[in-house]
């Protein structure tokens, strides 16, 4: 074997091992609070295990944990994504409210919530969180529309990155649409809206204007919420597993 073939197979060697090492980096780590057990467990179980793959794709690092009691700024500085898998916003500690808060407005961790992030109210004893209901625009969960029923999503700003790739509307199956005492809008930016004519079963529980999918960006995090998170159905829906994909990278800065 030849002087230039030895340097040749060294390169590759070299060009491989540091290949190898960048692969077993990641690129972020998210962390993972998810709400365990009740009418959710059925979507959450399938959110994850979706979850597990799509961060095997993408390189990325997950960490799930069941309760909101741990939190600082010191556990919190080693995530750069915070995904509120349908856990409520309450039973956290002063500490875990605390920590949370500061990151989201210094936009030090990025944050995509689902569903039951916004059963914001007096439950099981604890106090609203009036912090988290102004982030979610100044709301508070009043009833929902059906137990379970499929709906006309309306995609409201398809430039965002949370929307690449998703057509102007779409049906999300057999979820629970939330009402609040007010709408959102005004202190939020809406991505998406659902048409309440659309539901299969129909409802007399209307709303009107009815945002889904929006973003709070008077905070310096990246943030989303979606409504939806009630059933493991969603997770056999393309649209919203390329909305929930695009919306963690987008609040990872990727």
């Amino acid at each position: 074997m030849n002087r230039k073939m030895i340097a040749v197979l060294l390169a590759i060697t070299v060009f491989a091992t540091i290949a190898k090492s960048a692969q077993k980096s990641p690129r972020f780590k998210a962390l993972v609070l998810t709400e365990r057990g009740g009418n959710h467990e059925g979507f959450v179980a399938a959110a994850l295990e979706w979850l597990n793959t799509f961060a095997q794709k993408n390189n990325f690092e997950i960490r799930v944990v069941n309760d909101a009691k741990d939190f600082d700024e010191t556990y919190l500085s080693n995530y750069q994504v915070f995904i509120q898998l349908n856990f409520p916003p309450y039973t956290w500690s002063e500490k875990s409210q605390a920590a949370f808060t500061k990151y989201i407005e210094e936009g030090r961790i990025g944050w995509v919530g689902f569903h039951h992030a916004t059963l914001l109210g007096e439950f099981d004893g604890y106090p609203m969180w009036s912090w988290f209901s102004n982030f979610m625009g100044g709301i508070r969960f009043k009833t929902y529309i059906a137990e379970r029923a499929s709906g006309q999503v309306h995609v409201e700003d398809k430039k965002h990155p949370v929307m690449k790739g998703l057509p102007a509307s779409f049906t999300i199956p057999d979820d629970e649409w939330y009402i609040f005492d007010k709408n959102p809008r005004p202190n939020v930016k809406v991505l998406a809206n659902v048409d309440e004519n659309s539901y299969n079963p129909p409802s007399n529980i209307k709303m009107g204007d009815h945002p889904v999918i929006w973003s709070n960006e008077k905070m310096k995090a990246r943030n989303v919420y979606f409504l939806m998170g009630h059933h493991a159905n969603l997770l056999k829906s393309e649209e919203f597993k390329m909305m929930f994909g695009n919306a963690i990278l987008w609040a990872a800065g990727k």
